[in-house]
Order: structure tokens, then sequence, then C-alpha cells
């Protein structure tokens, strides 16, 4: 790898031999610091690596918190880009193959609008499974737990133990389910009118 003459002499570049990032189950994350950075964070995808340009200053503790920051702004970026429903289909069978052996195969995989109470549904006798598009521009980890949750249901049609161990090999299952659960309450919450302007 190049020497990046803008990285702090006391600190290497995390690369991807270092541990990756919490967030970053796939593809290395890389931070580079440098001394011109006063303030600013920011990340990009190289291939399947993410590049992260931090301050030189920045303590370890900092450094983490920002990588984790990052993380998801690109996976929300990411996400925003109109999935189709053949990536969608894609994705799953990818899915299946990661967290499932590959034993849920869905005939078919789509986006719909008319799913306004919950995120995704599943029909175990025809193979279908259905995504709201509320879920579009969501963290990808999101949109692949709800994805994921419902291939299962093409195994395990209820939500018993046996349900739950198959989505025990997905390792952001609970924070998923906090984020949707945080979703929920936001739209609960009493809306303030808006503030006058004089």
């Amino acid at each position: 790898m190049p020497v990046d003459p803008l990285h702090s002499a006391a600190r290497p570049p995390r690369s991807a031999s270092s541990p990756p990032a919490k967030g970053a189950e796939s593809g290395a994350v890389e931070v580079r610091r440098s001394a011109r950075r006063r303030r600013t964070v920011s990340a990009y995808r190289e291939g399947d690596r993410t590049i992260v340009l931090i301050p030189a200053r920045m303590s370890d503790a900092e450094e983490r918190r920002w990588v984790s920051v990052m993380l998801e702004r690109l996976a929300a970026q990411e996400s925003k880009r109109m999935l189709g429903d053949a990536e969608l289909a894609d994705r799953a069978a990818r899915l299946s193959e990661q967290y499932l052996s590959g034993r849920a195969r869905p005939d078919s995989v789509r986006w719909v609008t008319n799913q306004n109470t919950r995120w995704g549904s599943c029909t175990p006798a025809e193979g279908s499974i259905r995504l709201s598009h509320r879920l579009q521009g969501m963290p990808e980890y999101v949109v692949d737990y709800v994805l994921l949750h419902e291939l299962a249901h093409l195994l395990v049609p209820g939500h018993g133990p046996d349900f739950w161990r198959l989505l025990e090999a997905y390792p952001r299952t609970e924070r998923a389910r906090g984020y949707l659960e945080g979703v929920v309450a936001a739209d609960r919450l009493p809306h303030l009118p808006a503030a006058r302007s004089e």
C-alpha cells in the first residue's frame, strides 16, 4: 500500500490488517489521519474497503466513534439508492446463502407500497416476500435484517424459538430491531406545530 504523506507519524493508518471497526462486517476499514485536517471527518468506499479520513489529533476513542458514525452514514446513503426488485432478489439470495446455508429460496422478492403497519411479509406457500417501501432509505443492515427475517419465515412460519435461532447468526439483529422500534416510537410522538415566524 502506498504511504500517505498526510498520516501522523505517531499513529500509522489503520488498514485491512487491523481489526474491523464495529459495523464493518463486510470489507475492511482503513483510517487515514491527516495533520492538515482540523475538524472534518469524511469517508468513502474504495473497492471492498471503506476509507475514513480523520484529523491526526483525534483520540482512539474519538476515532472509534467517528468510524462507526461514518459507516452508518455510508450505509444510509447506499440504501437510499433505489434498489429494484431484481437487486432485492439478489440480496435475498446472498443473505440466504450467508446466514441460512442457502435453504431459503423465495420465488419472488419485491417492494410494495401497501404495507404501512408492517415492515415485511412472507407467504411461504407461494414463496413470496414483500418489503414495505418505508424501508427504502434506512441503513443497509436494517433492510438486510427485515429481508432475512422474511427469508427465515420460508423455513419456520411462526416466531417461536426455532425461528429466532435462525436469526442468531446475523450479527446486527438486535441493533436493527432497536432501529425499527425507534422509528415506530418516533411516529407515535405528538408532532409540535411549526414555530411562527414574526
